[in-house]
């Protein structure tokens, strides 16, 4: 999508009819060449009275002077509202070419005229025109010299030639300009398109790990809970009711993330509890076992990076619910002086962390997750296991994003 300064460039220079030249609309300078032009009129009109008086031909030069500032009034009034203007400019001429060859005088006319002349037609038609108007302006001049003064015979053709070609440049200049705001205004189009599919793209991946950390992770508990009631059901002392009520607990704590991710996908209880405390919660949702332990004066966190380590804890815990078999689960919370430590370990069967899978259907988008939310947020996770021997889990997150 295009810039409003590139419409407006656009528009301030349309094709014409005779040519596809471009040409400015009406501006500041046009103005002054309109009243230059009814200046030299006047000037010109006022001259002839002082040396012919209102005898002779005062009455076809009156009636001439009349229809030339009626014509350039059309022309300069539709130029400024417009309109087709430029095939009123012949009769301007026509009507200027007479008059100076009944009264020489008129010949000063022709300078504003060289203007117009060279924003009414295209560039090869302004040159012949306006070289034109220039020999008849020398020839005009050195008449009523007296044929005596060769500066005024040179002047016009040069000036008719200066103008041209300073006009020419500004035309190109001009048209260079609109090009470069047309370029700078697609590349920005471009790069908004771009700016969006990857906001696009990364908030798929945000959605992914928010579903992966909540309700997937909520129902793989609570399927775990189930499976063990129903094992146990028919045993003396069974532990099924327990198993059922723990369940039972984990869909109601999933139902609410649910809800929560429903609602901005916000943080759970971060508002209203310290992190230590949520991070337990949330350990203790797939393991009741699973012990907290807080290192270093708490100090608040930002708020997406306490959501990232509440999700990581839950994440890494489910998995040692699921895969670990392990025996005792901690999390450590450490809190740094410009970062907060997280480390979720366990002893259970551990695994080689370079033979992690692709994420599929069955699983394995834990991990990857885990190292995007870290990474999004400018830190580093590291996975330190051996089959046999437990692992660890450790994230470690500045309390402010370094820039990017």
């Amino acid at each position: 999508m295009a810039s409003p300064d590139t419409d407006r460039a656009v528009r301030a220079r349309q094709p014409h009819d005779d040519g596809g030249h471009s040409a400015p609309r009406p501006g500041p300078i046009d103005l002054a060449i309109h009243v230059s032009f009814y200046v030299l009129l006047a000037t010109s009109t006022a001259r002839y009275l002082t040396y012919h008086g209102v005898s002779g031909r005062f009455v076809v030069v009156a009636a001439l002077v009349a229809a030339l500032a009626a014509l350039y009034a059309v022309t300069a009034l539709l130029s400024g509202r417009g309109g087709v203007w430029q095939p009123w400019v012949w009769p301007v001429l026509t009507t200027w070419a007479v008059l100076v060859w009944l009264a020489p005088s008129f010949a000063w006319c022709a300078f504003p005229m060289f203007f117009l002349c060279t924003r009414a037609f295209s560039t090869r038609t302004a040159y012949l025109v306006v070289g034109v108007l220039a020999v008849l302006t020398s020839i005009a001049f050195f008449t009523f010299s007296g044929r005596t003064e060769w500066a005024v015979l040179i002047g016009p053709l040069c000036t008719g030639a200066l103008v041209v070609i300073a006009y020419g440049q500004i035309e190109r200049d001009g048209r260079e300009r609109v090009r470069l705001v047309e370029q700078v205004a697609e590349a920005k189009s471009r790069l908004a398109e771009t700016e969006r599919a990857a906001g696009v793209l990364s908030e798929r991946e945000r959605l992914a790990r928010e579903i992966h950390d909540t309700v997937t992770q909520g129902l793989t508990s609570a399927l775990l809970h189930l499976e063990a009631a129903d094992a146990a059901w028919d045993l003396p002392s069974s532990p099924a009711r327990e198993e059922v009520g723990i369940a039972t607990a984990s869909l109601r704590e999933n139902l609410a993330e649910t809800r929560n991710l429903v609602h901005y996908l916000s943080s759970p209880n971060l508002d209203t509890q310290s992190l230590g405390t949520a991070l337990l919660g949330a350990a203790r949702g797939y393991v009741p076992t699973a012990q907290v332990r807080v290192i270093g004066e708490p100090q608040p966190v930002p708020p997406d990076v306490g959501h990232a380590l509440l999700r990581i804890t839950q994440s890494a815990v489910s998995n040692v619910a699921r895969h670990a078999a392990a025996q005792t689960v901690g999390v450590t919370l450490t809190y740094l002086p410009s970062a907060v430590a997280l480390d979720v370990f366990d002893d259970g069967v551990g695994f080689d962390p370079t033979a992690v899978g692709n994420p599929s259907a069955e699983g394995g988008f834990g991990l990857p997750a885990m190292r995007q939310r870290v990474r999004a947020l400018g830190g580093e996770l590291t996975v330190e296991s051996t089959p046999g021997e437990g692992t660890v889990v450790a994230a470690q997150i500045p309390f402010e994003r370094a820039p990017e």
